[in-house]
């Protein structure tokens, strides 16, 4: 699991913000919904990555399980983890798909010193970034932890 220790997420600035909002209220569980199979499938890390217009490594937190199944079942299990205010709501992003995923995850960190989207890539040693997200090794993880906190 040495090269899979984390996984950058790619997260959209309003899901980003309301997740920060809900974790300074309190709610230490909270879960990310993806229409049909998303990744991660098993990681110890979630590094979230905010997209244009902020591009910076947002913050991270410690995973702890994808679930993966019927729409229904899981927004009955876990639908009061998300950023989703309503049953209506997930409904409409979900495009009422049958299968959904919900990233769950727990001790959301902000970052103290946002990374900036060159500054990650120069650590990488790449041109981009997958819009799908990609796993990183523990050595990475632990680099952009310190940069960032």
């Amino acid at each position: 699991m040495k090269e899979k220790y984390a996984f950058v997420m790619m997260i959209r600035e309003k899901w980003w913000r309301k997740f920060c909002h809900l974790n300074r209220e309190g709610k230490r569980v909270l879960s990310y919904v993806k229409r049909g199979w998303a990744v991660p499938k098993n990681t110890f890390l979630i590094l979230f990555y905010v997209a244009k217009p902020v591009g910076q490594l947002g913050g991270h937190a410690e995973f702890i399980e994808r679930k993966v199944g019927d729409a229904d079942s899981l927004w009955v299990e876990h639908g009061d983890e998300s950023v989703l205010e309503s049953k209506e709501e997930y409904y409409e992003f979900i495009q009422h798909k049958e299968r959904v995923s919900f990233v769950r995850f727990k001790n959301l960190q902000e970052a103290a010193k946002p990374m900036p989207l060159s500054d990650i890539l120069k650590l990488l040693g790449k041109r981009r970034l997958s819009r799908k997200g990609f796993y990183i090794s523990k050595e990475t993880a632990d680099k952009f932890i310190a940069l960032i906190s």
